[in-house]
């Protein structure tokens, strides 16, 4: 599918909610989940988003109008990957309107636009690249099983000195992985838990 992002860019869902994890949980956000999603996780909950239609192309300026009518000024752009577009125009308007941008990424694409912060959580199915995980404000890496453990020090390696390091349970596991989170956090104190509290309180 063709279109040009200065104007227009592929958006499953947008909705005002509050996010539920990492370092902004609790807070009021607009969310914009661009399609598509070459990344591919097993374990995906919005699955739905990695393809692409014809009907799910916005105008920018469209998009704008309805985030106007939420009082909260932070955007949160997730996916899908939302790296996999050129982010430039998207990010300027919104900017040009007093929003604060955060995104959530694999990091398997290069950053492009103007972000004030940015989650990397990394894939095993399509690695992020290291000059995205050093300027990473948070890297959030999910523990399905325990060699994630690893795998998230393996990325940590590639982060700024500020960068928050945390760990989240992968929904479905929670319970198993859970209090091995916490025995991991106490041992290696550099590492926080992150919890989808979204889910714990049934909010979209």
């Amino acid at each position: 599918m063709i279109f040009d992002t200065q104007t227009q860019i592929p958006v499953m869902e947008h909705f005002y909610t509050i996010q539920g994890e990492g370092t902004f949980s609790g807070h009021a956000a607009y969310f914009i989940r661009l399609a598509g999603c070459d990344v591919g996780c097993v374990w995906c909950d919005v699955k739905e988003s990695w393809t692409v239609e014809e009907h799910q192309l916005i105008f920018i300026d469209d998009l704008i109008k309805e985030i106007k009518k939420h009082p909260t000024k932070l955007i949160v752009l997730t996916g899908g990957e939302p790296l996999m577009y050129d982010l430039t125009s998207l990010t300027s308007t919104l900017i040009k309107n007093g929003y604060q941008l955060n995104i959530e990424t694999s990091g398997a694409y290069p950053i492009s636009g103007n972000l004030d912060w940015i989650c990397v959580s990394p894939k095993k199915f399509k690695k992020p690249l290291p000059e995205v995980l050093t300027k990473a404000n948070e890297l959030k890496c999910i523990i399905y099983n325990k060699s994630d453990f690893s795998f998230a020090e393996e990325n940590a390696r590639f982060t700024n000195k500020n960068c928050r390091l945390l760990l989240q349970p992968e929904w479905s596991k929670q319970a198993q992985m859970l209090p091995l989170i916490v025995d991991y956090v106490k041992a290696n104190p550099k590492w926080q838990i992150s919890l989808q509290t979204h889910k714990f309180m049934n909010i979209p």
